[in-house]
């Protein structure tokens, strides 16, 4: 593992600390008028999400950890798990629902996304900003129902349950924000 200092710190980065694995959130080197400068971060714990706040004292060495990411399709559901494939050496690789979280809502067969891996283990999942599902079960609308800004929940094909427009019928293809789980446009 690289070494480096708390004084190269950036955000995004991930490091080994002796409690696990953590990206950086966000960091500020501190000097204060008196005592040694000292650098303030926020930490996100990768296999679990947990955010802690810890400092460092300036020019401290730590173990930065190598995140290899790797554009892979998901082919499809063995049981619980989700089988993917590279779309470079072609190799298979199952990952637990677990470990991909939130973008098990949003994933279906055949869709991209790109897997945040440290050595052989899966430890995030980068999606694109919006993806386009289709709607497999809501309350179809009824004439008449035309309230400015008013919503209903609709199932997506995934599962994951989204606030849509009334006018929003089972079977169209809608966006959806994966940030937020929000409900974009018609697609």
């Amino acid at each position: 593992m690289p070494t480096i200092t708390t004084n190269d710190l950036k955000n995004g980065m991930s490091l080994d600390l002796d409690e696990g694995l953590f990206q950086i959130v966000e960091f500020q080197h501190v000097k204060p008028g008196k005592g040694h400068a000292f650098v303030r971060t926020t930490l996100r714990n990768q296999r679990t999400g947990a955010v802690v706040d810890r400092t460092f004292r300036a020019g401290e060495k730590v173990e930065r950890a190598v995140i290899d990411k790797r554009d892979m399709q998901l082919l499809y559901r063995d049981g619980a798990d989700y089988v993917f494939m590279d779309n470079s050496t072609y190799d298979q690789l199952a990952v637990a629902p677990e470990t991909l979280a939130e973008a098990a809502d949003y994933l279906k067969e055949t869709d991209n996304a790109v897997l945040m891996m440290y050595g052989a283990e899966v430890v995030g999942v980068d999606l694109p900003a919006a993806v386009v599902l289709t709607i497999a079960e809501t309350e179809p609308g009824v004439q008449g129902d035309r309230v400015s800004g008013a919503t209903k929940p609709a199932t997506l094909e995934t599962g994951k349950v989204v606030q849509v427009p009334l006018f929003v019928n089972p079977g169209e293809s809608v966006k959806v924000d994966t940030r937020s789980g929000d409900y974009i446009s018609r697609a």
